[in-house]
C-alpha cells in the first residue's frame, strides 16, 4: 500500500475501481491524492477529468433533492460538489436555499458570503482581463474577422496595456509573442496596435523583458517602416523603454524597481542602433526623423548640473559623421537617403544640441575637427555631386551650431566653391549654393562680405533663372541681406523695387499650391525679413489667402502625438514687436489692433498651438519667448479671448509659462491670466491641466511684477477660486495667500478690489479661515474696514467674505466686535445700503452674529438701533429686487424671538 500512496498511475487505477463500484467519495479521495503527486501534464489532465466526473455524478445523485427540500445535508453536499466543479453560481443557489431553511446555521451563512464574494471576484477578472486579453488576440489574428471588430479589439488592448493589472495579464498570457505575430502580419493597423500596446506595458521591470523579447533590431526595423504613424509609435515605445531603464519613468511600481538591473548595456545597444539608423538606406524618412528625435531628446544632458556628458561624447565619436551625412543629402540627386521635408532640419537641431552639451574647448575642437575632416573628404572639383554634398552639409551646420558652420565657411576655397556653384548650369547646384549663401549670411560680419559679392550674384540668379524654386531662394537671400542692414534705408533699397514689391512676390508664391512645400516655406522666410517694414505688415494682414496659406503650412503633418517644429513661423512674432526703433505710422495702436483681428480670423491660434505642441527639446528658449509674446499681443482684447480658447490657445500657453526665458515665462503667464480671468476654466484648460495654470498666475503676484500683471493674475485666480474646492486648495498650496492679503492692503483701488474679490472666493477653505482666527494680525480688522469703504465693488467683496467667515466660524462673530470700535456703525451702514446685494450680505452677517451662541453679543445687537433697522426692512413690501435682504431680515427677527430677546409683534389697535 505504501507503493500506492506515492504512485499516480496506481492511485488513478484505484480511483477508477472505486468509481466502477459506485463508491464515489473513495474515488474522489484517490484522484485527489494522485493529483498531488503526478508530474506528467497529460496524465494530470486525465485525472482531473476523472475527478470532475465524480463530482458530476454526485451532483446528479443529488438532483432528487429538489423533491425533498428538507434534506438540507444532501443539499449542502451538492453545493460543495458544485463548488469543486467550479460551477459557483449553481453552488450559490443551493447554499442560498440551505440558509433560507436554516437561517441561523453559521456554516451556511459563511459559505453563502464566501461564494458571493468569489462569484463577484471571478466575474470581475474574467470580464476584465484574462478572457478579454485572449479574446482580443483571437479577433486580431483571425483572418475572417471584420475590420470594425479588429479596430475595437486593437483599441481595447491598447487601453488595457495602460493599466497595471491589464499589462500584467497581457504579459502572463503569452502577450509579447502574440504582439510580435501581429507585427509579422505586415498590416499597418496591426503593427500600430501592437506597438502602442507594448508602449503601454513598458513599465518597471517589464520594459527590460519587452526589450529582450522583442529585440532592439526588431524595434528599429518597425521604426524604419515608411509610415509616419508607425514610426512615431515606435519612437514612443523606444522612449518608454528608455524612461524605464534610466529611471525617467516616475510612476510608482512598488518592489519591482529593484529588478531593473544595470541597464547601461541595453542603453548603449539602443544608442548604437539608433545611430546606425540615421545613415541607413533601409530606413524611411519618417523612421530617420524619429531616430534623430530620440537622439535629440535622450543624448544631451537634461540638467546642466549633471557633470556627465559621456552619452554625447559617445554619440559624437560613433555617429557625428552619420548625422552630417543626413545634412548633406540633396534630394534632387539620385541614390540619396530617404528623407521627409523636416529631416535635415531635425538633424541640424541635433547637431546644435550635441555641440551645446560639450563642456570644454578640447571637446569642441574635436567636434569641429570631425566636421572639417568630413567636409574635406567630400570636396572634389572633378565630382560636382560630392561637392554639393559638402556645401549642403555646411548649410546644415549653419542652421545648427552656427559657430562651427561659420568657421568652416571661412576656410579657404569654400566661399569660392559656393560662388562657382552659383554660376553652374545645373539647377540643383544653384539651389544648394543659394541656400548655403542664405544660411551663412545670418551674422552681419559675414553679411558685409556678401553684400559686396553676394548681392550681384543673387540678383543675377534671380533675373536669369527660369526655375521658381531657385528664384524664391535667391529672393530670400536678397531680403535677408536687405534686412541685415537694419534700418539703414540705402541698404534696404538695393533689391529691385521696394520691399513692398518683393513682399508681394513672396505672397504670390506662398499662395501657389503648385509650388512644393519646402519652397513655399522659403517664401515665408522672405516675408519674415520683409515684415520688419510696417507697410509690408499691413499689406500682409490684408491678404487673407496668404495668411491662411502660411498657417496651413505651419500646421502641416500634425498627427497622433506629433512633435512638430516650424521654425519659419516663429518669424511671425515680429508683428508684436514691443519697440520699433523709429516708429512707423502704421505701428500705432489701432493699426496693430486691426492686424491682430485679421490674424485671429485667419486661424493664427491653432497654428501657434501646433508649434507649442512641438517637442520642447526642439523649440529653443527664444522661440518660446517669441510665441509667448505673440499670444500676449493676441489676447489683449477680452473679446478675442474666446477665439483663442476655442482654438486651443489656453492649453498651449501652459508649457510656455512653465519653462523658457524669464521674459517669455512672464509674458505667457500674463496671457494665461487674461484668459483665466474671463473663461470657463473647464473649457479653456481641459482636464487636469487647469491645476497647472495656478503656479504661473501666482508667480505674477510677486512685487517685482508690474501692476497690470498683478491685477490680471488676481482676476484669473478669482475666477478659478470660484470654480471648485480642489482649485481653491491648490491656490492655497502654492502659497498665494500672503501675496493676496498684501494686495488687500494696497492703496491702488483696482488692485485692492481684485485681491478682496479673490479672498472672498477663497474663504470656504479651512486654511484661509484659520488665518482669520489667528491672533496678532489685522486680517479681520481689514475686512471689516473694507466693508465701510465707498467703492461698491470693494464693499460687495469684503461683505461677502465676512458673511461666509462668520457663518462657518462662530468665534469670528465675537472677534469681529473687538477689532475696531466702528464695527457696529459699519454693519448698520451695510444693512441700510441702497445696493441690494451689499444690504443682503450685511444682514446675513448680523444673523450669523445672533446665531453665534454668544448671548451677550446677541443682546448687544438687539439693544442697538439694529433692531429698528431689521424691523423696518422686515416689514417692507415684498419686492423681487430686494427679496433676499427682506427674507434675511425676517429670519433675524425670528431668531431674536427664539432667543427671547423680543416678543412677537402684537397688533395694537
Amino acid at each position: 500500500h505504501q507503493e500506492v500512496m506515492g504512485d499516480p498511475v496506481q492511485l488513478k487505477d484505484e480511483g477508477n475501481k472505486h468509481f466502477q463500484a459506485g463508491d464515489i467519495d473513495k474515488a474522489i479521495e484517490c484522484y485527489s491524492s494522485a493529483i498531488k503527486v503526478c508530474p506528467d501534464k497529460k496524465m494530470l489532465a486525465v485525472i482531473y477529468r476523472n475527478r470532475s466526473a465524480c463530482y458530476l455524478k454526485k451532483v446528479s445523485h443529488l438532483h432528487s433533492i429538489d423533491v425533498d427540500a428538507a434534506d438540507i445535508k444532501a443539499l449542502y453536499r451538492r453545493c460543495q460538489a458544485l463548488e469543486k466543479l467550479g460551477k459557483l453560481d449553481m453552488a450559490f443557489k443551493d447554499v442560498q436555499r440551505c440558509a433560507t431553511l436554516e437561517p441561523k446555521n453559521r456554516t451556511f451563512l459563511e459559505t453563502l458570503r464566501r461564494l458571493g464574494a468569489e462569484i463577484q471576484a471571478k466575474l470581475k477578472t474574467t470580464f476584465s482581463t484574462d478572457s478579454r486579453v485572449q479574446n482580443m488576440f483571437d479577433i486580431l489574428l483571425d483572418e475572417e474577422m471584420g475590420k470594425e471588430n479588429k479596430e475595437k479589439a486593437a483599441n481595447n488592448l491598447i487601453v488595457l496595456a495602460r493599466e497595471d493589472a491589464g499589462a500584467e495579464r497581457i504579459f502572463q498570457n503569452n502577450g509579447v509573442p502574440l504582439l510580435l505575430n501581429l507585427i509579422a502580419t505586415g498590416k499597418p493597423e496591426m503593427i500600430l496596435a501592437a506597438v502602442r500596446t507594448l508602449s503601454g506595458m513598458c513599465t518597471g521591470h517589464k520594459a527590460m523583458a519587452i526589450l529582450h523579447m522583442v529585440g532592439v533590431d526588431k524595434l528599429c526595423s518597425v521604426m524604419a517602416i515608411d509610415d509616419e504613424e508607425i514610426a512615431l509609435a515606435a519612437c514612443n515605445l523606444f522612449q518608454c523603454i528608455n524612461d524605464s531603464l534610466t529611471g525617467g519613468d516616475k510612476r510608482e511600481y512598488g518592489k519591482e524597481e529593484a529588478l531593473v538591473l544595470d541597464a547601461s548595456k541595453d542603453l548603449k545597444t539602443i544608442l548604437l542602433s539608433l545611430l546606425e539608423m540615421v545613415a541607413s538606406k533601409k530606413v524611411s524618412g519618417h523612421g530617420r526623423d524619429q531616430a534623430l528625435n530620440l537622439l535629440s531628446k535622450n543624448v544631451p544632458r537634461k540638467i546642466r548640473k549633471e557633470k556627465d556628458n559621456s552619452r554625447t561624447l559617445f554619440t559624437i565619436d560613433h555617429g557625428l559623421k552619420k548625422i552630417l551625412k543626413v545634412c548633406g543629402q540633396v534630394p534632387e540627386l539620385p541614390d540619396q537617403l530617404p528623407l521627409t521635408e523636416n529631416t535635415q532640419l531635425i538633424a541640424s537641431v541635433l547637431l546644435n544640441k550635441l555641440y551645446d552639451d560639450l563642456t570644454c574647448d578640447p571637446e569642441r575642437a574635436n567636434f569641429k575637427d570631425i566636421c572639417e575632416e568630413y567636409i574635406k573628404s567630400k570636396i572634389d572639383p572633378k565630382d560636382m555631386d560630392k561637392t554639393i554634398h559638402a556645401v549642403n552639409t555646411i548649410s546644415g551646420l549653419l542652421q545648427g551650431p552656427f559657430d562651427v558652420g561659420n568657421a568652416l565657411v571661412g576656410h579657404q576655397g569654400i566661399m569660392e566653391m559656393m560662388v562657382a556653384l552659383c554660376g553652374s548650369e545645373r539647377d540643383v547646384d544653384q539651389m544648394v549654393a543659394v541656400e548655403a549663401l542664405i544660411h551663412s549670411s545670418s551674422k552681419m560680419s559675414r553679411a558685409s562680405f556678401f553684400i559686396t559679392n553676394g548681392v550681384s550674384l543673387l540678383k543675377d540668379i534671380y533675373k536669369k533663372t527660369k526655375n521658381e524654386r531657385i528664384k524664391i531662394r535667391a529672393l530670400v537671400g536678397l531680403c535677408k541681406l536687405g534686412s541685415a542692414g537694419g534700418d539703414d534705408y540705402s541698404l534696404r533699397q538695393f533689391a529691385e523695387g521696394s520691399t513692398e514689391k518683393l513682399a508681394k512676390q513672396c505672397r504670390k508664391w506662398l499662395c501657389n499650391p503648385q509650388i512644393d512645400t519646402k519652397t513655399r516655406k522659403w517664401a515665408i522666410e522672405g516675408l519674415a525679413y520683409l515684415t520688419n517694414d510696417a507697410d509690408v505688415k499691413d499689406d500682409f494682414v490684408e491678404d487673407e489667402l496668404a495668411l491662411k496659406a502660411m498657417f496651413e503650412l505651419a500646421k502641416r503633418a500634425d498627427t497622433y502625438d506629433k512633435k512638430e517644429i516650424i521654425p519659419e513661423l516663429v518669424q511671425l512674432a515680429k508683428f508684436s514687436k514691443q519697440h520699433v526703433p523709429e516708429q512707423h505710422p502704421k505701428d500705432k495702436k489701432d493699426f496693430i489692433e486691426q492686424r491682430v483681428k485679421r490674424l485671429l480670423k485667419a486661424g493664427v491660434t491653432s497654428a501657434l498651438a501646433v508649434m507649442v505642441k512641438a517637442d520642447n527639446s526642439i523649440l529653443t528658449e527664444q522661440t518660446k519667448e517669441m510665441l509667448a509674446r505673440v499670444f500676449l499681443a493676441l489676447s489683449e482684447n477680452p473679446r478675442d479671448r474666446g477665439t483663442i480658447v476655442a482654438e486651443g490657445g489656453g492649453k498651449a500657453l501652459i508649457p510656455l509659462a512653465l519653462e523658457g526665458t524669464e521674459a517669455g515665462k512672464v509674458k505667457a503667464s500674463h496671457a494665461l491670466a487674461k484668459i483665466a480671468s474671463i473663461s470657463n476654466p473647464e473649457i479653456a484648460f481641459p482636464g487636469e491641466r487647469v491645476y497647472e495654470v495656478i503656479r504661473p498666475l501666482v508667480s505674477l503676484l510677486h512685487t517685482d511684477r508690474d501692476g497690470k500683471q498683478n491685477y490680471e493674475a488676481l482676476r484669473g485666480l478669482t475666477n478659478l477660486a470660484g470654480f471648485s474646492e480642489k482649485l481653491r486648495v491648490k491656490i492655497v498650496k502654492e502659497s498665494a495667500l500672503p501675496d493676496i492679503e498684501s494686495y488687500m492692503f494696497e492703496q491702488h483701488d483696482q488692485l485692492r478690489q481684485a485681491a478682496t474679490e479673490c479672498m472672498c472666493n477663497l474663504v470656504t477653505c479651512k486654511e484661509v479661515q484659520e488665518r482669520f482666527l489667528q491672533d496678532g494680525n489685522d486680517r479681520l480688522k481689514l475686512l471689516v474696514l473694507l466693508c465701510g469703504e465707498d467703492d461698491e465693488g470693494l464693499q460687495t467683496a469684503a461683505a461677502g467674505a465676512l458673511a461666509m467667515l462668520t457663518a462657518v466660524q462662530k468665534k469670528l462673530c465675537t472677534k469681529l466686535t473687538t477689532v475696531t470700535l466702528q464695527w457696529l456703525e459699519i454693519l448698520q451702514r451695510l444693512c441700510l445700503h441702497h445696493n441690494p446685494q451689499i444690504q443682503h450680505r450685511g444682514i446675513v452677517i448680523v444673523y450669523n452674529m445672533l446665531n453665534s451662541d454668544d448671548s451677550e453679543l446677541a443682546k448687544k445687537l438687539i439693544e442697538s438701533e439694529m433692531l429698528e433697522i431689521l424691523s423696518v426692512i422686515g416689514k417692507a413690501e415684498d419686492s423681487p429686487k430686494r427679496q433676499e435682504a427682506l427674507d434675511a431680515a425676517r429670519t433675524c427677527l425670528v431668531k431674536a424671538m427664539d432667543l427671547g430677546l423680543i416678543k412677537p409683534f402684537t397688533n395694537t389697535s
